[in-house]
């Protein structure tokens, strides 16, 4: 009966966090949607949840120091209040929306933490009301804690895993909501069964099983700060692995819940290790494991920047579950030696909770907000690895043997570093053709945005996958007609807004058309400034008049700015599959900005060939036409004039130059082939790199669906 009472209570405790991370993952989505995806936004939204846990601890962890409290009963609660508030959740999400959208990055936060603050303290709760449950049961802490945080955090691992492969692809984001709204009722439900079952058992609050191992306690002080100190180091290198897992995916949507997923599944095997490893626990063990959590964590970036030559990203995982297992093990093991089997269990354990969410938050924060702004993926990795000898070197205790050992590694961490990281970015962007095809990076900026870089081809990429190349020779970069045809879509286009600046060629083709006035460029990643003046065909574009260069998200801007108004917007937006791209892609996104086009105004966006994307345009507004991969879209009728456009283009000017020579055979030859696409109508059968009327794309898509916020149809595709 003892055996069947735990494991009852564990099964609990991993049915409550498959839906905790589904809900995470789900509202950041909603959030980041509403309040925008740049890096202030994104801290301040994570920092949101994990301090709503953090409280949701302590208030835990207080409530459980009565010993009468009916433990299972307040779980059950819980879990009823985290679905009640999860069935509401989104419909409330874009409620408040409509108030607070635009707002600054502090009363951003502040409204996040608000939205967020009341499911987050419950599901923050849960930890140490379960264990302090055991703990009456066992009356072990250590065991306690290991087995129940290993349950918990391996079912938030398999909720990861399930969004990424299932869950957000076939139910998009309600759907997901409502199977973890299902699950919290499911738990409550069983553990309200528990309870009027297990009533008698526990009246008497004695373990039922064998009591705590004897083990030499430490100061409660002490376990505090070296909680902290784990979540600090394993948050601080979540972030570096998310940036090499980004570049090395190509930033798709999966990766993220991938990456996260491998983490957890470290971090919840890890728990059962130091569960295990309760019998001998002591400080030396705990600093064993940061050193080598440390130097694994460290060989990680140059070990999968090799492995992506042979493999694709995801069979490399496992060295993060490996360096996240090693660190998971030290929290039980800390609550084991600090907290006693007693009736102030759970209100410890809440503390060490506390302690270790404090530790992440800051990690997370300092590296994701901070460090990256100044200091590349081998400076931080060498810094954390240091940090981590550093606390192990501490936890050994002070002697002369261990001093020197210290220094010793730290000696060869520093001298590694410069070899084991020199050729990283370059094997993660070309990846098996590394070595043998391969086109060299010769320049790079990395920043909290993300990482940007430039081949010999002066071809641009953004975390890893092409975004255009550094000219606007219109003989030398084919793709770059589809800036030219602006003047195709809309006769007077003088105020243009552009969604993404990226290398600027677009930018730089657009502010010279001879009918626009003026330009407005909204890009998130101010790294791109960094890289344009070194480039002579874009730089000029920085100092030209007509050009208004504003660094934000895309879409927070255009909440923001409801009274301004543009003759044509262009998105020229990253690859359909990749994180976020919903933003720019979805139905809603088509309706901001139609709020924000002037009578006649065209939107024309980059589908990345996205058959779903193409559709969505062609759905919301009555006037299409597709020129390759982007759609030209608007409320009013778009009049194709060739004459025209051949006008224009004979008269297009790049800094005083003409755009195409026409003296020169080939200059008549490339104008002739641009115009060519105009003769490709109505378009059918379909040629991907031609023109295609509205009626002939819906038929051509009729069985597709359209892009929303919440199917988020081609990310997850």
């Amino acid at each position: 009966m003892h055996q069947s009472a735990f494991r009852w209570l564990y099964a609990l405790f991993f049915l409550s966090g498959f839906p905790a991370l589904i809900y995470q993952i789900v509202w950041q989505r909603t959030l980041f949607a509403i309040y925008g995806v740049n890096i202030e936004s994104v801290t301040m939204v994570v920092s949101a949840f994990m301090l709503g846990l953090g409280l949701g601890s302590l208030a835990g962890g207080r409530i459980s120091k009565n010993p009468s409290a009916p433990l299972l009963l307040l779980f059950a609660a819980v879990e009823l209040g985290v679905a009640a508030f999860g069935s509401v959740s989104l419909p409330l999400f874009h409620w408040v929306a409509n108030f607070t959208a635009g707002a600054p990055p502090l009363e951003t936060g502040l409204i996040s933490f608000a939205l967020v603050l009341i499911p987050t303290v419950l599901m923050g709760a849960t930890l140490p009301l379960l264990v302090a449950q055991l703990v009456r049961l066992s009356g072990n802490v250590g065991r306690s804690v290991g087995t129940l945080y290993f349950v918990n955090t391996l079912g938030s691992a398999v909720a990861c895993f399930a969004a990424g492969l299932f869950l957000m692809r076939n139910l998009g984001m309600s759907g997901s909501i409502a199977v973890a709204v299902a699950l919290n009722v499911l738990a409550a439900l069983v553990v309200l069964l528990l309870h009027f079952q297990w009533r008698g058992l526990m009246a008497d609050n004695q373990p039922l099983t064998e009591t705590s191992d004897a083990v030499q306690m430490i100061p409660f002080p002490v376990a505090m700060m070296l909680a902290a100190a784990s979540g600090f180091i394993a948050l601080c290198y979540e972030i570096v692995w998310y940036r090499l897992y980004s570049f090395a995916s190509e930033g798709t949507a999966q990766c993220f819940a991938f990456v996260l997923g491998t983490f957890l599944t470290g971090i919840a095997f890890g728990s059962l290790l130091g569960r295990r490893l309760c019998k001998t626990a002591s400080v030396h063990s705990i600093g064993v494991l940061v050193l080598f959590a440390n130097l694994v964590g460290f060989c990680i970036v140059p070990a999968v920047a090799f492995l992506v030559r042979y493999m694709d990203y995801v069979w490399t995982l496992p060295l993060v579950a490996i360096a996240a297992g090693l660190l998971g093990a030290t929290f039980p093991l800390m609550c084991h030696i600090s907290v006693r089997p007693n009736d102030d269990a759970g209100q410890g354990l809440s503390y060490l909770y506390l302690s270790n969410i404090i530790g992440s938050a800051a990690g997370s924060w300092l590296v994701g907000f901070v460090l990256m702004d100044y200091f590349s993926l081998r400076s931080i990795s060498l810094l954390l690895a240091l940090l981590g000898v550093a606390v192990a070197a501490l936890l050994f205790g002070a002697s002369k043997r261990n001093a020197l050992a210290g220094v010793a590694l730290c000696t060869i961490l520093l001298v590694s570093s410069g070899p084991l990281f020199a050729p990283v970015y370059d094997e993660l962007q070309s990846k098996g053709d590394f070595g043998k095809h391969w086109t060299r990076i010769i320049d790079i900026v990395e920043n909290r945005s993300g990482v940007i870089s430039v081949d010999e081809a002066h071809g641009i990429y953004g975390s890893g996958i092409y975004d255009g190349m550094l000219s606007t020779n219109l003989l030398q970069t084919e793709i770059l007609e589809r800036a030219f045809a602006v003047s195709l879509f809309h006769a007077n286009p003088k105020a243009v807004l552009m969604i993404g600046l990226s290398g600027g060629a677009w930018t730089q083709v657009i502010a010279n058309n001879p009918h626009v006035e003026r330009v407005t460029a909204i890009e998130i990643n101010p790294g791109y400034l960094e890289l344009i003046p070194r480039y002579a065909d874009v730089a000029p574009m920085l100092t030209n008049p007509k050009v208004q260069i504003i660094i934000d998200d895309g879409r927070r801007w255009m909440f923001r700015n409801k009274d301004r108004k543009f003759d044509f917007i262009v998105m020229d937006t990253i690859y359909h599959h990749r994180a976020h791209a919903t933003n720019l892609l979805s139905v809603e996104m088509m309706d901001l900005a139609r709020e924000r086009l002037k009578p006649g105004g065209v939107l024309y966006y980059n589908s990345t060939y996205s058959e779903e994307a193409q559709r969505t345009g062609a759905v919301k507004f009555p006037y299409a036409y597709r020129f390759g991969p982007m759609m030209a879209v608007s409320d009013s009728p778009i009049v194709i004039d060739k004459d025209r456009w051949r006008q224009v283009l004979v008269n297009y000017r790049l800094e005083g130059k003409p755009a195409l020579d026409l003296v020169k055979p080939e200059g008549v030859k490339r104008l002739n082939e641009i115009l060519g696409y105009v003769d490709t109508l109505p378009g059918f059968p379909l040629d991907d790199e031609k023109m295609e009327t509205r009626d002939i794309l819906l038929k051509r898509t009729a069985m597709l669906k359209v892009v929303t916020d919440d199917n988020m149809v081609t990310e997850w595709k």
